[in-house]
């Protein structure tokens, strides 16, 4: 929850915004600022993850800073969510991981070290510094069993600790009038794909800077599908082992591979052009937490993304087993963090979405 005298700042400058009305038409947030008279701690929570933090408000605002009313609410409503994922995370001693950098690199090192130290003991160093091309080579590394066990309890913490921070949000901040029914669902799943409200009026982003531009949104982009065609890579990946019998690592033109190399050089490049406008972004719209949430995230992707093309380029040389250990080393690392840092904001975002889709269908 967020903190008296943030709920209290947070409310007088929707209240200022729903007086002026200047901005309305940019987002989602506006609609759902001028359609409340007054603003409740669940409202400012749900107005908050609304935000897309494409900061045109903040550019287009007659009472920004230096004016006496310091209305600034692309960094006032990323404090609110700095506090949401707080409150609704579970369980709550995780909390350290949603860090900045350093405990990502911690993470991935640690993992590096006991990784090497594991495959030298099970299998010997041999298995580290020779060349592997055989069917199922991966697994001359890195038991398999030893490998599905980990991330398959890794990948289940991640969901429910999803589940649980949707369920504890939406309790807490949806109103009985927003129910999440399917119009509402398919609406918000809609937007969240096109990420339709990334768009600003409809020139797109302040953002690096006060000209409009469309460029964050395809960058966005990239990340979002990148990371979801490596997802179907690996699923794929599992379906070719488990049920067709034939073990990684798989031909170039094998549809893992191909997904998987396309899905990663996406990651890469979205991820790099999005930590270069972090690094040129005006700091006076950001808050310097999230901020390091924001470049924790986009380091985790970028090294799991960057270990995998290295992987794949050099897994016919003597090197591909130590880079099979440094590439599950930075996923492991990201398994661990994303249920707690930036990544989470996918959870909240399209929760906030269901609930203004089920608003604007109830209004109209």
């Amino acid at each position: 929850m967020p903190s008296l005298d943030l709920f209290e700042d947070t409310a007088r400058q929707l209240t200022v915004c729903n007086a002026c009305r200047y901005c309305e038409g940019y987002c989602a947030v506006f609609p759902a600022i001028e359609s409340r008279r007054t603003f409740e701690p669940s409202d400012i929570q749900y107005i908050a993850n609304l935000c897309h933090d494409c900061r045109d408000c903040l550019y287009a605002c007659q009472y920004a800073p230096p004016h006496e009313f310091a209305i600034n609410i692309p960094s006032t409503l990323a404090q609110v969510r700095e506090a949401t994922y707080e409150q609704h995370r579970w369980p709550q001693q995780l909390g350290p991981l949603a860090g900045g950098v350093r405990p990502l690199l911690l993470l991935s090192a640690g993992a590096l070290m006991l990784g090497m130290a594991a495959v030298a003991a099970l299998e010997g160093v041999h298995a580290l510094v020779s060349a592997h091309t055989a069917p199922g080579a991966f697994y001359s590394v890195i038991p398999a069993a030893l490998m599905e066990l980990l991330f398959i309890a890794l990948g289940l913490l991640w969901i429910a600790a999803w589940g649980r921070s949707a369920t504890s949000f939406w309790r807490s901040t949806a109103a009985r009038s927003a129910r999440a029914s399917l119009p509402a669902v398919l609406r918000a799943a809609g937007d969240a794909l096109t990420l339709t409200y990334l768009g600003g009026g409809g020139q797109g982003c302040t953002y690096p800077e006060e000209s409009f531009s469309k460029t964050r949104r395809w960058l966005h982009h990239l990340v979002f599908y990148g990371f979801l065609l490596d997802l179907a890579s690996t699923s794929l990946a599992a379906v070719y082992d488990h049920l067709l019998n034939l073990p990684a690592p798989y031909p170039l033109w094998s549809p893992v591979v191909v997904l998987g190399t396309i899905g990663g050089i996406g990651i890469v490049i979205g991820a790099t052009g999005l930590l270069v406008q972090k690094a040129r972004s005006d700091r006076s719209a950001a808050h310097l937490t999230m901020l390091r949430m924001d470049v924790a995230f986009l380091a985790a992707l970028l090294l799991v993304a960057t270990s995998g093309i290295l992987l794949l380029g050099l897994r016919g040389t003597a090197a591909m087993g130590a880079l099979l250990v440094l590439h599950l080393s930075t996923v492991l690392a990201f398994f661990l963090t994303a249920p707690y840092g930036k990544f989470v904001h996918l959870v909240y975002r399209y929760t906030a979405l269901v609930r203004f889709a089920a608003e604007q269908r109830n209004q109209s």
